[in-house]
This record gives C-alpha cells, sequence and structure tokens, in this order.
C-alpha cells in the first residue's frame, strides 16, 4: 500500500512488447497465468479482449479484483497455480485461448511486504511462500534440510559459486539455534563471502534458490508452459516474460524443441529487453527477457 492508503500497482514490464505481440481485441481470449495485480491485464482488457487471469497469491488476486472490476464480465480470475492451467480452465468451460503470458519470478508487492520473507532487506520471518497456504517454507527447508541437499539447491537455483560454504555454515549456525529471520540468514550469508565490493548484495542468489525451491517454480514452469501451448488453436500465441537464467534457458529450450517439429514457429529469435528508458523508470525490469512463439496456421503432423 502506498502511504497515502491506496494500492501500490506493480509496473507491467514490456508492456507495448507484449501488446504487439499477443494481439489483444474484441472477440480474442487471453489468459494471463500470472495476473499479478493487473497490470498486463489492465492493458489487455483495455485492447477489447476477454481474459482470464490465474495467480497463486491471494493477497496480488485481491488488488486485481479491484482494479480489474470495471472491465465487468470480460475478465475472471481464479486463485490457482498456473500448473493446474488446463484444470483451471475447465472449471469456467474454457477449451482453447488466444493467447498466453506468463510473468514469473517475484512480484514488486511480494518484494514490498516485509513480513512475506521475500527480501533480505526487511526483518522478517523466513517464509518466501507465493501461497500462504503452501505448507512449507523457506526457515523449513534452511532449518531442516541435510548439508548437501542445501549446497544443491544453491548450486543449481541460485548459480551461488560459494554453495557448499554456505550450506555449511548453515548447518553449523542451526546446530546452535534456528534461523528464523531474513536478516539473520543474509548476515550469515555475506560472512561466507571474501571480504570487498560485490556487485550484487552476497545473499541474493541464495534468496533466490529458496524462493525457487519452496515454490518449486521450475518444475511449475515447464507444466504450466506445455498446458498453455496445447491450449492454444492455431495461430495462438505464447509470450513469456523471465527474470533469470534458469527459467529463460527452460523456456528457451521448450519453445526450440517445439519449433524443431513444426509445433510452433519462434516470434522472438532472441530474447527481447526492455529498453533503457523503462530501466531508468522501473528499475526491477533491468534483467527482463521475453520470448514468444505461435501456433502455426497449419500445424505439421
Amino acid at each position: 500500500m502506498s502511504k497515502a492508503g491506496s494500492p501500490r500497482w506493480h509496473e507491467p514490464v514490456l508492456l507495448s512488447e507484449v501488446l504487439s505481440l499477443l494481439d489483444p481485441r474484441p472477440g480474442r481470449l487471453i489468459c494471463d497465468a500470472t495476473v499479478g495485480t493487473g497490470g498486463h491485464a489492465a492493458a489487455i482488457l483495455a485492447r477489447g479482449a476477454e481474459l482470464v487471469g490465474l495467480d497463486k497469491d491471494p493477497q496480488a488476486l485481491e488488488l486485481a479484483r479491484a482494479r480489474l472490476a470495471r472491465f465487468g464480465p470480460r475478465v475472471q480470475l481464479l486463485h490457482a497455480d498456473f500448473r493446474d492451467l488446463r484444470t483451471a480452465l475447465s472449471r469456467l468451460g474454457v477449451k482453447a485461448i488466444d493467447g498466453v503470458l506468463f510473468d514469473l519470478g517475484v512480484s514488486s508487492l511480494q518484494l514490498d511486504s516485509p513480513a512475506r520473507g521475500f527480501s533480505f532487506r526487511e526483518e522478517a520471518p523466513l517464509d518466501m511462500r507465493m501461497d500462504p497456504a503452501q505448507p512449507r517454507t523457506a526457515a523449513e527447508l534452511v532449518n531442516r534440510l541435510p548439508e548437501p541437499e542445501l549446497a544443491r539447491i544453491l548450486w543449481e537455483y541460485g548459480e551461488e559459486r560459494y554453495a557448499r560454504r554456505i550450506a555449511r555454515a548453515i548447518v553449523r549456525a542451526r546446530d546452535k539455534a534456528p534461523i528464523r529471520t531474513t536478516s539473520e540468514l543474509a548476515r550469515l550469508v555475506a560472512r561466507c563471502y571474501p571480504p570487498g565490493r560485490h556487485r550484487i548484495h552476497p545473499a541474493t542468489r541464495t534468496f533466490q534458490a529458496l524462493r525457487i525451491a519452496v515454490n518449486d517454480e521450475l518444475s511449475v514452469l515447464e507444466e504450466g508452459l506445455t498446458q498453455a501451448i496445447e491450449l492454444l488453436p492455431p495461430g495462438g500465441v505464447v509470450c513469456v516474460i523471465s527474470f533469470h537464467s534458469l527459467e529463460d534457458r527452460i523456456v528457451k529450450h521448450l519453445f526450440r524443441e517445439r519449433a524443431a517439429k513444426g509445433k510452433l514457429e519462434l516470434l522472438t529469435k532472441k530474447p527481447l529487453r526492455p529498453s533503457a528508458e523503462e530501466v531508468a523508470r522501473n528499475p526491477r525490469a533491468r534483467s527482463a527477457k521475453l520470448r514468444a512463439a505461435r501456433v502455426p496456421e497449419v500445424a505439421s503432423p
């Protein structure tokens, strides 16, 4: 919430590029599989399309409902993980969609809500659940996983060069007392780095890795993206905005694999990136990559 009490909307990233690729207009049904607080969705609806929006974060969905209420029956919102995309749309009687958008990663709403535990810049419980109904928190991973498994998560999901050192330090610390807060973990990780200036905060990759593990983000992405493509008719478009190399790699490989079989046409040979002007206006857009593909009008056998 802003100081005045009104919601602080998440600024949609690469908005003009998304609109150009999805081409929302009257008579078309677009699925925003990560609707968040409704930034992309509002722009899609303003072009006259109908929209189904999904999100697993009930707080974001509540804000999206308020923001998109003016579009009336042209928008339907569901509390659902996009790994359940097909089931969620089936509940609405939807069997096909003309376009689908995935805007991945953690949102500004989640980062700016200290109690959610996504940011190491604020003192908060180690939570990191996008859906608070999920049973497993970051604190449970940090305090219960064996050292080799912790190191694997930090290396594979955070590409953290000091993964083993950090995992060892976590285990030693928790043997004395549980690690309960974001700042406590951030300080511990920082001590594992050599002294000197670092391009990013030492805890950045550790927090990314734990967030991905808590929310099972990479397997969810592959499952949801596969379902989305299967729901697209000839001419249907899928757009994916990712924010780190692990997500982008999954999208790139899946798109290329389907394109090699004639099931997709690549609309972006290389990912689209935000302009310097957009990054200056919205620094969190700086690492965004947008890939898009289309189901051929005449599918290959």
